[in-house]
């Protein structure tokens, strides 16, 4: 069935590209060259989640200003979840130049990019934002060391940016580590994910986002994890009655583009690209703010879900069981991407010391 829908979403896709490649879209012939400055181009980006989510707020503002910086010439359209497919069918279509453009989370593509499953190691990243956002602007690791094995699996990582800290939901308190013993808890499809709630006992059940709310609903799963916008957005403090501010890892995500389709596009519009990038580094934080800064209010407003935040004492006994995820992260990816993981924790480090 999953094959039947992808198939499908290709055809979709592909269809759309050859309307938009005879209105001047597509990517360009030339190689580095400049334009002429009058073609137009008209490319697609997909996201995992729904309208009105933080990927969908990102992307319309990433489309707006391109078309601004641009002066109206490059046009992007942009696809919530579920209209081209499901996330992991979003990346094969990126890969295979069926999308120009996707907001890809590590999570859903750790068995693509193995590397990149060091995002799903939880108590890594600062707590405090502006160090966070540091790390993730600044990395060697991770935007040139980790950059380069998405660019081997042709996907171009033009940035990393976080969506907020996870929280918890289940219809138990999680506040104590034992609590997860034997739980139903949905993930991602990354095996470090998996392996992060293994750690704490849990029976780890990786589901695709779009099936999330029914299967909290019909008990297929216990509990899940997300940032609090989504939460809300998704609603599923209405079918849960506890909510645990773990702040236990970050929901990273990343833009990335199609590298084949990037290279082939003249200087001058590959610069507006990476500009308009820039622009949405700060953006990017701000509307991360925005959108989880409300969104507890109006969840406990919504429902009678009991918030709950985690001691000092609870969360180191969650930091020490954590660790068993480091190790076998290392096992996975090889002595690559243990480079990595230990180059960006000397970099956290130093950042935490300033």
């Amino acid at each position: 069935m999953k094959k039947k829908l992808f198939a499908m979403a290709m055809a979709s896709v592909m269809s759309i590209g050859v309307l938009s490649g005879c209105a001047g879209g597509g990517s360009a012939s030339s190689t580095g060259g400049e334009s002429d400055g009058t073609e137009t181009y008209t490319w697609r980006m997909a996201h995992e989640e729904y309208e009105g989510d933080m990927q969908d707020v990102y992307a319309k503002e990433f489309a707006q200003k391109l078309n601004e910086n641009s002066e109206g010439r490059i046009n992007l359209e942009i696809y919530p979840v579920g209209q081209i497919g499901d996330a992991l069918q979003q990346c094969e279509l990126l890969q295979n130049g069926g999308l120009e453009f996707a907001i890809i989370s590590p999570g859903n593509t750790g068995t693509v990019v193995p590397e990149n499953q060091l995002f799903s190691l939880h108590f890594l990243f600062p707590q405090e934002w502006a160090k966070t956002q540091e790390v993730l602007q600044t990395s060697e690791a991770l935007n040139v060391m980790l950059h380069d094995k998405y660019v081997e699996k042709k996907i171009k990582p033009l940035s990393f940016w976080t969506e907020g800290a996870m929280a918890w939901t289940a219809n138990k308190s999680l506040k104590d580590i034992n609590s997860f013993k034997g739980l139903k808890f949905r993930t991602m499809q990354s095996p470090m994910i998996i392996a992060a709630y293994e750690a704490y006992g849990a029976n780890p059940t990786p589901m695709s986002y779009t099936e999330v709310y029914s299967g909290l609903q019909l008990n297929m799963i216990e509990g899940q994890e997300n940032p609090t916008s989504a939460i809300h957005t998704s609603k599923f403090h209405e079918v849960q009655k506890y909510l645990t501010e773990a702040n236990s890892n970050l929901f990273i995500t990343a833009t990335c583009v199609n590298p084949t389709f990037f290279d082939g596009l003249p200087a001058d519009i590959q610069q507006i690209v990476l500009d308009t990038i820039s622009e949405m580094v700060p953006r990017s934080f701000e509307i991360q703010e925005e959108l989880n800064g409300g969104a507890l209010d109006k969840i406990t407003a919504e429902s009678d879900i009991i918030v709950e935040t985690l001691t000092d004492e609870e969360r180191a006994a969650y930091e020490e069981a954590a660790q068993k995820a480091y190790g076998e992260y290392k096992k996975i990816v090889g002595e690559d991407g243990a480079t990595i993981l230990d180059k960006l924790i000397e970099e956290v480090a130093a950042v935490e010391a300033k």
